[in-house]
């Protein structure tokens, strides 16, 4: 594992459109379906990594918080399984089953869609507004495996609040960080 940071590019990029498929539905999903004309929380994030597995059930928890309010959540997998079956599909599967994931978990086999995001670790955030542009990139919290700091979601839940409110995300993001993306 290589502690890789969220790439820092300049918010305001447009989420570039994919079609991947959901391991939990088997349906293929399209960012056009999926999206909210409110607020569209993109994870890049993995079975085997422990930092999203540090933040799993706080992922879960926050997706169930702010559905309701509108927020749309999407979950993409880009791993390289041929040297992570952790991450292969099936497993992907029976992982957001087990942990209740309210959110599809979407399989990004050829690594393009990770690469149109800039996405570099696991786990990786980008939060869309209505018009798909990005105003927040960075991390979940300050919480980190052994850190003993309880995981809250606070960074994304001020976004997402001020997003709700109609106020501007503040431009004081703290990159997440977590193990690297398995690139083939």
């Amino acid at each position: 594992m290589a502690l890789t940071p969220t790439r820092q590019i300049p918010l305001g990029f447009t989420a570039p459109d994919f079609s991947l498929p959901d391991t939990v539905s088997g349906k293929t999903l399209s960012l056009d379906e999926l999206a909210s004309d409110k607020a569209t929380v993109v994870m890049f994030i993995c079975n085997h990594c422990p930092y999203v597995k540090h933040v799993n059930e706080g992922l879960v928890q926050l997706a169930q918080d702010y559905l309701l309010k509108g927020v749309a959540f999407i979950a993409i997998s880009s791993n390289d399984v041929a040297n992570y079956p952790e991450d292969s599909p099936a497993r992907m599967t029976a992982m957001a089953k087990t942990l209740g994931y309210p959110f599809p978990y979407l399989y990004d086999e050829t690594q393009e869609v990770a690469k149109a995001y800039s996405a570099e670790c696991t786990p990786d955030f980008s939060i869309f507004d209505g018009d798909r542009k990005c105003v927040y990139r960075g991390q979940l919290d300050g919480s980190r495996p052994g850190s003993g700091t309880p995981v809250t979601g606070e960074d994304i839940r001020k976004a997402l609040d001020a997003m709700l409110a109609g106020e501007s995300v503040s431009a004081e993001q703290i990159p997440s960080v977590g193990c690297n993306i398995k690139w083939k």
